[in-house]
């Protein structure tokens, strides 16, 4: 909720991803679980596109009040692009959980997490990126021996 209403008055820098505790420690499966709640916040905040198409009043006036519209193209289609579908959180039924091998969310970030740490392979930065990174750390590091001096 804290990072909805966070969301929803505008920042743009969410605090505290990954840690429990108050901030004294850190959990890659609590950083796993609030990247779904991140992303799903952040498609809450994005809001629902209004327009012709999105209305679909046509689609109204042709199934009618008390018609099924789960079966209509233009539910499906819009359903896929206005849902939120969290990664590692479980939208199944429970008898399809269960077949899955009942893991609770705590023990499906932990596997994700792992694959995370084992196989991303995070692209390198542009070179003028990493030269101007070096020239910061560098200017950083000039200031702290100078003040250390005194």
């Amino acid at each position: 909720m804290s990072t909805l209403l966070t969301g929803l008055a505008g920042a743009n820098l969410i605090y505290g991803v990954g840690m429990v505790e108050l901030g004294i420690s850190f959990s890659f499966e609590q950083m796993v679980i609030d990247n779904d709640i991140i992303k799903m916040v952040r498609k809450v905040i994005k809001g629902i596109d209004i327009n012709d198409d999105t209305l679909a009043v046509d689609v109204i006036d042709q199934v009618g009040a008390g018609g099924n519209f789960l079966s209509e193209e233009h539910t499906i289609k819009y359903m896929r692009t206005e849902q939120s579908y969290p990664k590692i959180m479980n939208r199944q039924m429970r008898y399809a959980w269960e077949a899955g091998g009942s893991k609770d969310l705590t023990a499906v970030a932990y596997e994700e997490a792992l694959s995370i740490l084992q196989n991303h392979k995070p692209e390198p930065l542009a070179e003028s990126v990493q030269e101007e990174l070096k020239a910061i750390i560098a200017e950083a590091e000039a200031e702290f021996a100078v003040k250390k001096k005194k």
